[in-house]
């Protein structure tokens, strides 16, 4: 996979992590990984975890250097790790996580041992810390310039820089003079870059998409693609300050409605509301009169000062994809892990190469070489945007549907 010399692009996501974090699949290890990123069409990835001392001497056996980077199996990896901070600042309380990318191990040991001065990291691969994000950019700067932060997920209710439970109004707010240093937002899953267009503010900073993935089916549901001569940690770092049309050419979202903290809600009740209900009705459950669990869209609508459609002139393209084995799991009417819906993905997978090459560029006649008309379709109208998709709310992901004035399922329509 060699690319010196020559453009090559790469489907990258920088958000996973290992089995080392809570709530992750148990196989997930630096071979699984590999494999999975490679059926997905991932080139690079990131480590996730890296503050494990457990996973991070995986990572060093099982990970050999390429060049300026590392390498598994054809895949890149760049060193990576989640970590959650939990303090108060202006007298609330704030729960936030960022996303710590470096250059090599010898850095990473550097980090961990700053963090490890600030509490335990074995006890799980994303740890929680009591200082600010203040105190962490200090402390990381103090290591290296080129250790790079990306507040993670950054509109999620409950451990965001913009979430509606214990989050921020900006990213000055958050990181005072050390803003200065923040150079990209993850956009999580319940948002997309068009609705971080509509706060001006944000306009200094690049939108990326990564997955954080708990488990490697996961992987690549969201992605940036870079165009890239090679897979280093600073051009991949210098292709995201940029925003080169020519090198950062767009990022693959998941649907931001089937995010699971899209709209307004609560769980227990069953009660869901879009922002306008919000508004109308107010912010306590409709059931049982406790406050409900304000969304994305609503945080978003709170902070925007421009309107719906709004197009910065450098702003990154993106594209909205379910994931493949949704898709069979629908025109099957069967959950994802089945294995009539597995065999189906087996198939594609061996025809085609891997998802992306199925999600973006199978030709229909190739497609209905290999399956039906009823999954070639749903595929090709996918590849066009033209599935939608019930929102999710309070932890409850967002269902793929019909149209958007019916609750029919697809699964139901193509039985």
């Amino acid at each position: 996979m060699s690319s010196e010399g020559f453009q090559m692009k790469y489907y990258t996501d920088l958000h996973i992590h290992s089995r080392f974090s809570r709530a992750t699949s148990n196989t997930l290890d630096v071979h699984e990984l590999a494999r999975m990123a490679k059926i997905k069409g991932l080139g690079i990835i990131g480590t996730g975890d890296f503050s494990h001392p457990k996973w991070l001497a995986e990572l060093k056996r099982d990970l050999k250097k390429d060049g300026e980077t590392y390498e598994r199996d054809g895949v890149f990896f760049i060193p990576t790790s989640e970590i959650s901070l939990i303090y108060t600042k202006g007298g609330k309380h704030r729960r936030v996580h960022h996303l710590i990318l470096a250059q090599d191990f010898e850095i990473v040991d550097q980090i961990n041992e700053f963090l490890s001065r600030h509490g335990r990291l074995d006890y799980d691969g994303r740890p929680i810390f009591g200082m600010t994000s203040e105190d962490l950019m200090e402390g990381l700067l103090s290591i290296s310039d080129d250790i790079s932060v990306i507040p993670a997920h950054a509109w999620t209710p409950y451990f965001a820089i913009f979430g509606s439970k214990s989050g921020f109004d900006s990213v000055e707010e958050c990181f005072g003079n050390f803003s200065k240093h923040i150079f990209a937002l993850e956009s999580g899953l319940s948002s997309d870059p068009a609705m971080n267009w509509r706060v001006s503010s944000l306009d200094r900073f690049s939108i990326v998409s990564f997955s954080d993935a708990h488990s490697a089916s996961k992987l690549g549901r969201e992605c940036c693609v870079f165009d890239i001569k090679r897979p280093s940690y600073k051009e991949i770092i210098s292709t995201i300050k940029e925003r080169d049309p020519k090198r950062f050419l767009t990022t693959i979202e998941f649907h931001p409605e089937e995010g699971k903290y899209h709209w307004d809600g609560h769980r227990d009740c069953g009660v869901v509301q879009s922002p306008k209900e919000t508004m109308a009705k107010g912010d306590k459950c409709k059931v049982c009169g406790k406050p409900i669990t304000i969304g994305v869209a609503n945080r978003v609508e709170q902070l925007a000062d421009r309107p719906e459609g709004f197009t910065p002139k450098d702003a990154v393209p993106f594209k909205s994809l379910v994931p493949l084995a949704e898709l069979i799991g629908l025109a099957k009417n069967a959950g994802v892990a089945t294995a009539k819906v597995q065999d189906v993905y087996n198939t594609l997978i061996a025809r085609f190469g891997n998802e992306f090459a199925i999600l973006l560029d199978a030709p229909e006649n190739e497609l209905l070489a290999v399956t039906n008309e009823k999954l070639a379709n749903l595929i090709l109208r996918n590849r066009a945007g033209k599935i939608k998709i019930k929102p999710g709310y309070d932890g409850v992901y967002g269902t793929p549907m019909l149209n958007e004035s019916s609750a029919q399922t697809l699964g139901e329509f193509v039985k």
